[in-house]
């Protein structure tokens, strides 16, 4: 019995069907709810750098509560320990940096990188809006960025995703790679974030280097990350397909993928990026989230959040893992 074949990656995304991801968002647990933390993102129930905390009520001490919260006015009157509860402001800034570049413009499973990144950018967002916090981002590319300033507004949010799927749509093989559109879109990150604010970036496996990992620390200073590195299985291994062309403009590569030295060589580099933003999340104590093509966006993030991940840990994704979890991601370079 042959097996169906599979569907054409989806090379581009659209406007409207950034506008449908809102309908998915119930479908994974992005942020903190009242009596519900969100293992991906329980940062509102952090202690944030340079965030204002309210006031919320007094209740009677209990195990684990932070004995420096203790009310001692109220404990003298009524004899018995209390604590006081905080909670923090509303409507916190969350700022999206999605890369819409050349390099992202790639795909051999269920879609292009760059619709990947669009689609977990749009996913954000509505959680963002449905979260009561205020939405905004930078869309870069390889010689331009589009910048929306945080609002609680889904006008906000609907120009961000406009100009999302129309650079989407203008991406092409064509367009010559920037040097380092990541290290300018975080340079620009550094300029505009408030102390507090949420950065989370969408980006591609290979970006991160030296000069972009000092942006991520200076950043990761005064505000909160989530780093979502985006890959495609033939980034971690290359098929045994005999010789293979590669082209950049006028400038062609051949590679012979029968070598399995060469296979073995190109898995090492692979592995070495995937090293490299796992350190990297250890470092800064923030979540490395790896997404690839080869699953539906919003599957993965489900899956992180059943295994809760810790800052900088990722999933086993090497081949043969258990399907417990997350599906085979990856961290560039």
């Amino acid at each position: 019995m042959n097996n169906p074949p599979r569907p054409a990656p989806s090379i581009t995304v659209t406007l409207a069907e950034l506008i449908e991801m809102r309908h998915r968002v119930r479908e994974v647990q992005l942020f903190s709810r009242p009596g519900q933390r969100s293992p991906l993102i329980g940062l509102h129930h952090s202690k944030l750098r340079g965030r204002g905390v309210d006031f919320d009520q007094v209740r009677v001490y209990q195990a684990g509560d932070d004995v420096r919260n203790i009310d001692w006015r109220v404990t003298a009157r009524t004899q018995e320990p209390h604590t006081k509860l905080f909670h923090e402001e509303r409507e916190r800034p969350i700022f999206i940096l999605v890369e819409q570049s050349r390099q992202l413009f790639f795909g051999s499973a269920v879609a292009f990188k760059s619709t990947l990144a669009a689609q977990v950018a749009a996913l954000f967002g509505w959680a963002t809006l449905e979260h009561n916090d205020r939405i905004g981002g930078l869309v870069y590319g390889d010689q331009e960025h589009y910048e929306i300033k945080p609002r609680r507004s889904k006008q906000s949010l609907l120009q961000l995703l406009n100009r999302l799927a129309r650079v989407n749509a203008a991406l092409s093989t064509d367009a010559l790679p920037a040097a380092d559109p990541l290290g300018s879109a975080l340079r620009r990150a550094r300029e505009v974030l408030r102390p507090g604010s949420l950065g989370i970036v969408i980006c591609d496996e290979r970006a991160l280097s030296d000069a972009t990992e000092q942006q991520l620390s200076l950043l990761a200073r005064h505000c909160d990350l989530l780093l979502l590195p985006i890959s495609d299985p033939l980034d971690h291994a290359l098929p045994a397909a005999g010789l293979l062309r590669f082209g950049l403009g006028a400038a062609q590569l051949e590679v012979d993928t029968s070598d399995a030295e060469l296979r073995r060589g190109y898995q090492a580099l692979a592995e070495a990026r995937r090293a490299r933003w796992e350190r990297l999340g250890q470092k800064l104590g923030v979540l490395v989230l790896p997404l690839s093509t080869r699953a539906d966006a919003v599957d993965q993030l489900r899956e992180y959040t059943s295994s809760r991940p810790k800052p900088g840990a990722r999933p086993d994704v090497r081949p043969g893992a258990k399907p417990a979890s997350p599906p085979s991601t990856g961290a560039a370079q």
